[in-house]
């Protein structure tokens, strides 16, 4: 696991978006795993921006998303795929045709994740797949206690989990689904390459417990560990509490400028 140490969540956005860019440049049909939330939006305005500019061409990417929430309506704007074509898809010039996610509105929610697991595998797997990360650790919504080989499948969301996405219905606890279908953790470590992004003090401890911590499913993030090329990102504040801060500083200092991220 690499730990990149950054000033703030623009820098940690800007350094994403160039590795996005250098994906991209080696493999224009890339699939990008995309999640949702506050986190991941440097990175996509920066990406947005490079676009924009000419500077990357991502008009044969391809996008999937982490998550989704299961119940809400169709078109619903707090629907996950509704937040991923409104902030990622669309300012990237994209069409909805380029974007694959589970059905949340499913009758048989079971069958579509297991639907949307053999989708991603037949698209050819994830290249790159963007995180965040819970006060408690979850990533993707694999809540504490996952399994650490699950796949796609339906979660029960904890009350921290449902208190911290309340802001995004109004501060409305009881808007806030109960069930999710969420990619697993044996799903999210198929990607070539997982990027977890966290920003903020709140993080600090989540963040510590995942680098440093032994790897446990109390904290899912912690799974990251055992890829072979998964990256962690965070500004001064999320890392306040990581032992070996000082050491991550020197190794990405020192590391050469053809690894990239």
């Amino acid at each position: 696991m690499e730990v990149v140490i950054v000033p703030d969540a623009t820098a940690g956005g800007e350094l994403i978006a160039e590795a996005i860019a250098a994906l991209l440049a080696r493999k224009p049909d890339a699939l990008l795993g995309v999640a949702t939330g506050s986190t991941p939006l440097p990175i996509y305005r920066a990406l947005a921006a490079k676009v924009a500019s000419g500077a990357v061409d991502a008009s044969r990417a391809r996008i999937c998303q982490l998550d989704e929430y299961v119940g809400l309506p169709a078109g619903h704007p707090e629907s996950y795929r509704s937040v991923v074509l409104r902030e990622v898809v669309e300012p990237l010039g994209l069409s909805e045709a380029s974007f694959m996610g589970p059905d949340g509105s499913a009758e048989d929610v079971q069958a579509a994740c297991e639907a949307y697991d053999k989708a991603l595998a037949e698209a050819g797997g994830v290249d790159l797949q963007l995180l965040g990360i819970g006060t408690d650790g979850h990533i993707g919504f694999n809540e504490p206690c996952s399994s650490l080989a699950s796949r796609t499948r339906i979660k029960t969301l904890t009350e921290q989990t449902r208190v911290d996405n309340a802001r995004f219905f109004d501060d409305d606890i009881e808007q806030v689904p109960h069930h999710v279908i969420t990619q697993g953790i044996g799903t999210i470590l198929d990607a070539r390459h997982p990027i977890l992004l966290a920003t903020g003090e709140g993080k600090a401890e989540a963040v510590a417990q995942t680098v440093e911590g032994p790897v446990a499913s109390i904290v899912p993030a912690s799974a990251l560990q055992l890829h072979p090329h998964a990256t962690v990102v965070v500004d001064e504040a999320a890392a306040s509490k990581l032992k070996l801060a000082d050491y991550f500083r020197a190794t990405y200092a020192a590391k050469p400028a053809w690894q990239g991220l």
